[in-house]
């Protein structure tokens, strides 16, 4: 039995792509040239933790439907400065599998085409151009590939009785616990930061020698050692600095990296005081030892049950690491 279908009202037409900075896996493409396929349009930005938790889903639908008529095309619009470098967009690309178009809008000028205003955003482009649906964040995978599968079908594709896609993603991409997030994502950077619990408070634009408080509330993060408290990012200015974060979920991911490309920073990370053992991240061993190659979003616990507020900490024994958001999963 075929599933029923919706209907989708037309949004608009799909703006062009003019304003992207440059191409990866493809020539440039236009509306025009995607006429008579249904185009999936996927805003991200490479440390976007709830982007990662889209892209096993993605991968899966571009092969899936590909020979059915479907473009799956990403269009990277950063969140941060460090995510402008077509180079690091480059790598993110390689890294992560991505074989579908990706347009770089490092002017965020197709974002503003777009009127877009969240990471991960999905618009889904029937074969006449015409914007059809639209899924903001994470979820409900099932309802965006079936308005895939309508619009294939309506243009002549996929059948709409046929299965849908299984993922199963792994490490950073795969999906949050929600029954126990109780800690949301951070940023370290001034201009939008909060529970910041180092005695003294902060000093913007300034170098200072920070301390960890005595006790930490749950969601309240604090630095110690010598650091720049910038508006988008902290920056360790001496080797031995450290952050500290008491939060409770199961995983924990900070975006950091050197900041200066081909260094590398060494790190260290502790659950309660010792090294994390089974509870590390992809990004770490069991004695919680790691190296920051590059700006991305490192993994750096995923808990065994029971989940409970747990102090995470995590010492830098080289100078020069940016760190810009905690996100938690």
């Amino acid at each position: 039995m075929a599933t029923p279908t919706r209907t989708l009202p037309r949004e608009g037409r799909m703006p062009g792509f003019d304003g992207a900075t440059g191409w990866l896996n493809s020539e440039p493409l236009t509306p025009a040239a995607l006429r008579g396929r249904v185009v999936l349009v996927d805003f991200w930005t490479f440390t976007c933790i709830n982007w990662l938790r889209t892209l096993p889903y993605l991968r899966a639908w571009a092969e899936a439907y590909r020979d059915d008529g479907l473009v799956v095309l990403g269009v990277h619009t950063p969140e941060f400065s460090v995510e402008r470098d077509v180079d690091s967009v480059r790598r993110a690309v390689h890294g992560y599998g991505i074989s579908y178009p990706v347009a770089v809008d490092s002017d965020h000028a197709i974002w503003n085409a777009f009127a877009n205003r969240y990471w991960p955003a999905l618009y889904v482009v029937d074969a006449d151009g015409y914007i059809r649906h639209h899924r903001f964040g994470e979820g409900d995978y099932e309802g965006s590939e079936r308005v895939v599968q309508q619009l294939l079908a309506e243009a002549g594709g996929a059948s709409t009785d046929r299965g849908l896609v299984s993922v199963d993603g792994e490490g950073a991409e795969a999906p949050a616990d929600w029954d126990h997030l109780e800690t949301g994502e951070t940023y370290l950077g001034y201009l939008r930061t909060g529970g910041f619990a180092s005695p003294r408070g902060a000093a913007p634009d300034q170098r200072r020698e920070y301390t960890l408080p005595a006790r930490m509330q749950r969601n309240h993060w604090a630095l110690s050692g010598d650091w720049t408290l910038g508006e988008e990012a902290v920056a360790l200015e001496a080797a031995g600095g450290r952050i500290a974060y008491r939060f409770h979920a199961r995983d924990l991911h900070l975006v950091m990296g050197p900041a200066v490309r081909g260094e590398t920073v060494r790190f260290r990370v502790l659950l309660d005081g010792r090294p994390p053992g089974g509870a590390a991240g992809t990004d770490v061993d069991d004695q919680g030892n790691g190296v920051a190659t590059e700006h991305r979003l490192y993994q750096l616990i995923r808990q065994p049950y029971p989940i409970t507020d747990r102090q995470f900490e995590i010492e830098f024994f080289d100078p020069g690491v940016e760190a810009r958001v905690f996100t938690f999963g």
